[in-house]
């Protein structure tokens, strides 16, 4: 049984955002959420959040799209400016739904478009929730080992079942025996669909990128955002450092830090019930109108 296939309740259409199209499912009602996925091989929607969706489905309208590049949307994304063009693709998503406030949720490369899309467009955005968020003190020192094996992935010998076995298990998780056979295999087959080979949406960088454009802790309107923020990060995050919660809580006039013990890189899937609870009460504050 494939991940997606655990949340059956969960209805997908395409959604058209200029040249792109983007694969959306979602589940729910009441104010609109949007979940956003990290960016490891392989990834998707749906399948970072497996374990979240129903729980958060409970009182609010919950959008999980893929992101451009990733699962079933469309490949290719701007490696000079990665995150803006993720934040403008997923605005654009949201102009076409007709949503006008959103409140995200986002994992890894998730969390940076998060991020960036409340530097953008802050009046759209309610309340973020951002775990192990990419962009956060990335040319304040070498990339970790996770990362590394992250952005090499598609280099060398190309595409293989050990090298994402190795990533996921040893890299975004703190205790690799539970994850699961069926999620590596889908996640690989998913990384080799020859259009995403053709254009991996994360490698390493070729020549500097302009700074600011990937370390939010060079971004000035960082200290000025006011949306509320919640920031979960594993102690034995192998990714992203968890120095970087630290970063953004002395940046961030709203920002709240939650640090989880004996986890790694995916908060929302080793401490699922914590993560779902914590982040119920924290969107459960807003009181503004959607």
């Amino acid at each position: 049984m494939t991940i997606s296939a655990l949340i059956p309740r969960m209805t997908t259409r395409t959604i058209r955002v200029g040249q792109r199209e983007i694969h959306l499912a979602e589940i729910g009602q009441g104010p609109a959420v949007l979940m956003l996925h990290g960016g490891g091989p392989g990834a998707s929607g749906i399948s970072n959040y497996a374990r979240n969706i129903e729980a958060l489905a409970s009182g609010y309208r919950v959008l999980v799209p893929d992101m451009p590049g990733y699962g079933k949307s469309t490949k290719g994304l701007d490696r000079a400016d990665p995150f803006g063009d993720l934040a403008t693709a997923m605005h654009g998503m949201l102009d076409a739904l007709s949503i006008s406030r959103v409140h995200a949720i986002g994992n890894s490369l998730g969390g940076a478009c998060a991020l960036r899309m409340a530097l953008d467009r802050p009046a759209r955005m309610g309340r973020l929730v951002l775990m192990g968020p990419g962009g956060v003190d990335t040319t304040r020192g070498l990339p970790t080992a996770g990362l590394k094996r992250l952005l090499d992935y598609y280099s060398g010998d190309g595409p293989t079942l050990e090298k994402l076995s190795t990533f996921i298990k040893g890299d975004l998780v703190y205790d690799g025996s539970l994850i699961p056979d069926d999620l590596i295999r889908e996640r690989f087959q998913a990384s080799i669909d020859p259009e995403v080979v053709a254009k991996p949406p994360l490698v390493r960088p070729k020549g500097l990128p302009k700074f600011s454009k990937i370390d939010f802790t060079r971004d000035a309107r960082l200290q000025s955002l006011q949306n509320p923020t919640l920031v979960l990060w594993g102690t034995e995050d192998r990714v992203n450092r968890p120095s970087g919660g630290r970063s953004l809580q002395k940046r961030m006039p709203c920002c709240d830090l939650y640090l989880f013990s004996r986890t790694g890189h995916w908060v929302q899937w080793e401490r699922a019930s914590e993560f779902n609870s914590a982040v119920l009460e924290f969107l459960a504050q807003d009181t503004s109108a959607n």
